[in-house]
């Protein structure tokens, strides 16, 4: 079975990018390439439960395992040592990535308090979208009694290399919040 955005994406997205930019060949239209979602607890390394309830709950959300991610060098200020776990990513691709896009679209971030839109200034040169998440809770997976710890997390989502434009329509279409200013 076939998400409801990838069919979204092939029926109406792509004619509608095609039509607005021009483009000769669909093979032209910019498409998602990976979402992925990481989380940097420093403490990570004094208190290796709190990062392990952090890769549950990661995993709840997106329905994969996550990857510990480990300190490249030290930082004696923050107290980490070099290969200490300071945090957990997923790279989600294929159908979990569109199921995982809907549920942030049209559930997750509209449970955000006083919500009124993602900024569309967080594209980087090549059309990738990163938003910064302060709560876990706006993920209906999240059980409030289970949690440890308030965290964070940054969630990137991967286009194909484009301009800023085609990669703002295409989320636009994608049902992204974006405020409008």
């Amino acid at each position: 079975m076939t998400p409801r955005l990838l069919d979204r994406y092939r029926n109406e997205i792509v004619p509608g990018i095609m039509e607005k930019f021009n483009f000769k060949n669909r093979f032209q239209v910019p498409r998602l390439t990976k979402i992925v979602i990481n989380i940097g607890m420093g403490e990570g390394g004094q208190d290796i439960k709190v990062l392990e309830s952090a890769c549950e709950e990661v995993a709840l959300i997106t329905g994969q395992r996550p990857v510990i991610t480990r300190a490249k060098k030290a930082i004696a200020n923050f107290k980490i040592r070099k290969g200490l776990p300071i945090g957990c990513k997923v790279t989600l691709r294929g159908t979990r990535m569109y199921e995982f896009l809907d549920r942030l679209t049209s559930v997750a971030l509209p449970r955000i308090r006083d919500f009124r839109g993602v900024s569309a200034t967080s594209f980087d040169g090549d059309g990738n979208y990163a938003i910064g998440i302060t709560e876990q809770f706006i993920f209906s997976e999240i059980d409030y009694d289970k949690v440890q710890k308030i965290h964070g997390m940054d969630i990137i989502i991967g286009v194909t290399p484009t301009s800023r434009e085609c990669s703002y329509e295409l989320l636009k279409l994608f049902g992204m919040p974006f405020k409008s200013d």
